[in-house]
């Protein structure tokens, strides 16, 4: 979940630290205080782009800084793992933006591409709203949710493997059929490359050992010089030698002991200091007595270091992966002399990579066709309640053409809405109202909220176009929502504001003649004071408090 954010010198934030718990936070303010500053701080941190125009006036630079923390089995984990990002369950993003420079980005510290940031972005957070950052408007998370809620996961990446497998299979047959002129001269070149590979006979693991071997051998010289002296040092000197030193210091304690046995402490630890010394000096002989020179051993690790790096520039690979080479182009040389044997094997292959393929992506396609009614009719449901009365959503299954197939299955998916009573269904991407849009988003998380794979819900808009009881029921939502993942609501309704477990306030303030942003959290006393300003606007009367301890009263039982 997002923990911290860190803006300075954005739009007109100087410098702002927030931190953020789990649950429902509700953020409150004015028109016009800048709300919306903090969502966009955030979704520049996630990757979005950026020009030099969000830098406040005056400064050279914009810096965001966004903090979270992550479990192993979420994807956002997963990603920083693949990448070898991850630490310590952390996750920190930072953005630069300068006024005559590219920007900046950086994962755990270490600069990265901004596409980079995008892609470990939509793992953190969602932002629903009239935004670039809305997860849902992209089919693949659409095709993912309904796989999710289905519970389809697992059979789905299954699913992919058969699909990439027989997309091996038939790229094999596709080159072994393909007739050319320059068959002789391939199979020849083969032939040599893989005799080639052979006649060196490198072992899965033997490069980093030639690689160890190589640097002992070559500073042996060095290594017996140095090892000699240490050994010198700890217990061979007559006068200073460590551990003849140590042995005086040791007798001194023994005897002072008998005047102070707090003493006996210290002694004990010399005396283990003595045992740890009389051991490593033991394991230095043994390694002295390892130690060679062999420049007979060292011109023959050389010389097959040489030919292993020779090699692997002719294949342009790194050395380590040669058997790999020699196992690819001793498979094509196969199947290219034993062409027609072959090919009859792997058409057996492809038919029954084909027929499992086939299998499990009809119970996806029946699975899918199930979930689909179910999931359109509980969101469809909750558009009703959420102030969209004759609102239908419905997840729309497409066939692929006629023999056509996906790594994910034999249909495309898309969620398809209607937000009003007679208009027809559309695509969700279509939605042109951002309050419908973030409703739309709130009914489906809702719903899917036991699946979902995002930490982090941002709602922007949500409330608008609605009050009186539907925004009500949006606000109970939200918090429904905010026990199972994290939610930040941007909103300007007291019923929605009422609801959150924290509550930050965005107030516009002058200093020095400039518009500075502040963001504070609001502790009991002051938050029934806000959400009365909400209530009653500028005169708040005590009925208009009592009215606001009441709504704040029923939304904590």
């Amino acid at each position: 979940m997002l923990t911290q954010l860190f803006i300075r010198d954005f739009a007109i934030v100087t410098k702002l630290e927030l931190g953020f718990e789990a649950g429902l936070t509700v953020l409150t303010g004015e028109t016009g205080a800048g709300k919306s500053i903090l969502v966009d701080a955030l979704a520049l941190a996630l990757g979005e782009r950026a020009d030099s125009g969000v830098i406040r006036q005056g400064s050279a630079r914009s810096e965001i800084i966004a903090g979270f923390t992550l479990k192993p089995d979420q994807d956002a984990a997963r990603w920083l793992e693949a990448h070898d990002l991850f630490g310590d369950r952390e996750c920190v993003l930072r953005r630069v933006i300068e006024a005559d420079k590219a920007s900046k980005a950086y994962i755990n510290g270490r600069p990265v591409p901004l596409q980079q940031l995008r892609e470990l972005g939509e793992h953190l957070v969602d932002i629903h709203g009239q935004h670039e950052h809305q997860s849902l408007l992209r089919r693949d998370a659409q095709r993912q949710m309904l796989d999710d809620y289905a519970q389809l996961a697992d059979r789905v990446e299954a699913l992919a493997g058969r699909y990439q497998e027989l997309r091996a299979l038939e790229t094999r047959r596709e080159n072994l059929s393909r007739e050319s002129s320059d068959r002789a001269a391939r199979v020849e070149l083969l032939r040599y490359q893989v005799q080639e590979l052979r006649a060196l006979d490198l072992a899965a693991d033997e490069i980093p050992q030639l690689e160890d071997e190589h640097a002992r051998l070559a500073n042996a010289s060095e290594l017996i010089q140095g090892v000699q002296a240490v050994a010198q040092t700890l217990y061979e000197d007559d006068e200073t030698a460590v551990s003849r030193l140590l042995a005086q210091v040791q007798r001194k304690l023994d005897a002072l002991s008998a005047f102070d046995a707090r003493l006996g402490e210290l002694n004990a630890l010399v005396n283990e200091a003595g045992i740890q010394i009389d051991e490593a000096g033991g394991r230095l002989r043994h390694y002295l007595d390892t130690l060679e020179l062999d420049p007979q051993r060292l011109a023959y690790v050389e010389q097959r270091l040489g030919a292993a790096l020779d090699l692997a520039r002719k294949h342009r690979v790194r050395p380590e992966e040669l058997p790999q080479v020699l196992e690819r182009l001793d498979t094509e040389l196969n199947d290219i002399e034993h062409r027609d044997e072959n090919l009859a094997k792997l058409e057996q292959q492809i038919e029954a990579a084909r027929a499992a393929y086939m299998k499990l992506a009809g119970d996806i396609s029946k699975k899918r066709q199930d979930a689909a009614r179910t999931l359109g009719s509980e969101v469809s449901a909750q558009l009703q309640e959420l102030g969209m009365p004759g609102g239908v959503f419905e997840p729309a299954l497409t066939p692929l053409a006629e023999g056509e197939l996906g790594a994910h299955g034999l249909e495309r998916v898309e969620f398809m809405v209607s937000a009003n009573p007679g208009q027809p269904l559309k695509p969700l991407t279509k939605v042109a109202s951002g309050g419908e849009l973030s409703r739309i988003s709130l009914g489906l998380q809702v719903v899917t909220a036991r699946v979902g794979r995002i930490p982090a819900l941002i709602f922007d808009e949500v409330d608008v176009g609605i009050g009186g009881g539907v925004a009500e029921i949006v606000g109970r939502q939200l918090r429904a929502l905010g026990g199972k993942r994290q939610v930040l609501c941007i909103t300007h309704l007291p019923q929605v504001a009422a609801q959150g477990h924290h509550h930050l306030q965005v107030s516009k303030l002058k200093k020095a003649g400039a518009a500075v942003v502040q963001i504070q959290t609001l502790p009991p006393k002051e938050r029934v004071a806000e959400i009365a300003r909400m209530l009653g606007g500028v005169e708040i009367t005590r009925q208009t408090l009592a009215h606001a301890e009441d709504m704040l009263s029923r939304a904590s039982a």
